[in-house]
């Protein structure tokens, strides 16, 4: 055991941690993307899984077929966008459940991508032919224009929910036969909400096929388990840190620190040498700790006030007695 943890290097897992922070800020811009459906509208929604490898799809091919970068980044967006508006037209108009229309949309998509990449499985794009907006050839700049990314779009989702718009599609998802009493079109509110959400997705997956320096028709597949774990850990952090005092705004800056601190949960398990292979199993246990946290907590709080209850009513029959 000594022998172990002497092996390990800590300036290997120094050396590690900015490339961490680079794809957990990434990754955190995706999980807002499911903060929205998962959290504001509650639809289970699985198509990030093959909406994510579109937008690095579109992103990649556009670009070595000559298009700027950023228009490429925003059709990725636009690609996102029209996924996820499949999944809301086959739940809304086909009655189709949120779970099962995530999937048919995602199982669509991955021949969609690879229609995409020329019947290719993945495609390269390198930094050395094209000017991208960020690559991990240079951490340190990936890291700025992930921040950049994350703080201008956590500042658009906070003014744009806040709109009456915004509003609607909160209150869709909190309580749809209320919202539907009060006149609002629940149906549209979650279309919306899904093709949003979804261009979110695509936009990280533009991002991280630039990253990488290849977009794969695989790329997206375990997405929707980092994003959830990157808004849980968030919840949890937030609530842990700020408590009462935490906002929307707040919400959403700890969903993208969630990202972050999920990778680096992620790089601290391969230094200390486990099986790569075993990365998933590893991932499943995270998130299963960061979720039971706030239901343990609960059931804490309320088995101590049971026990006061309790206690204060032996206390009132003992005084009675007497």
């Amino acid at each position: 055991m000594i022998q172990y943890f002497t092996s390990l290097n800590p300036a290997a897992f120094g050396n590690a941690l900015p490339g961490n922070v680079a794809q957990g800020l990434i990754w955190g811009i995706m999980a807002l993307g499911v903060y929205i459906t998962f959290r504001l509208l509650d639809f289970a929604d699985l198509t990030v899984d093959g909406s994510f490898a579109t937008g690095g799809a579109v992103t990649v091919m556009m670009t070595i077929n000559g298009y700027n970068i950023w228009i490429s980044l925003l059709c990725a967006s636009l690609a996102g966008l029209l996924a996820g508006l499949c999944t809301g037209l086959l739940h809304t108009k086909l009655g189709i459940p949120p779970i099962l229309a995530g999937i048919l949309t995602q199982i669509a998509l991955y021949s969609v991508n690879l229609n995409i990449m020329d019947r290719h499985a993945n495609q390269a794009l390198s930094i050395d032919k094209y000017n991208l907006i960020l690559s991990s050839r240079n951490l340190t700049k990936a890291i700025i224009v992930g921040l950049i990314f994350a703080i201008v779009l956590i500042a658009l989702l906070y003014w744009y929910f806040g709109t009456e718009q915004g509003s609607a599609i909160r209150a869709t998802g909190c309580n749809p036969a209320m919202s539907k009493a009060q006149g609002i079109n629940i149906d549209t509110m979650k279309l919306i909400g899904l093709s949003l959400s979804n261009a979110i997705v695509a936009m990280s997956g533009g991002l991280l096929s630039q990253y990488s320096g290849f977009a794969d028709v695989n790329m997206g597949r375990g997405g929707i388990v980092i994003g959830l774990a990157a808004v849980i850990i968030g919840e949890v952090l937030g609530d842990a840190i700020l408590g009462k005092h935490m906002d929307f705004k707040g919400r959403l800056t700890f969903v993208v620190i969630g990202g972050i601190i999920y990778y680096i949960v992620i790089g601290i398990v391969l230094w200390l040498k486990m099986p790569s292979e075993d990365l998933k199993l590893f991932t499943a246990i995270i998130v299963a700790i960061f979720l039971a946290v706030p239901y343990l907590k609960g059931q804490s709080k309320s088995s101590f006030k049971k026990a006061g209850k309790k206690a204060a009513a032996m206390a009132a029959g003992s005084k009675e007695g007497k």
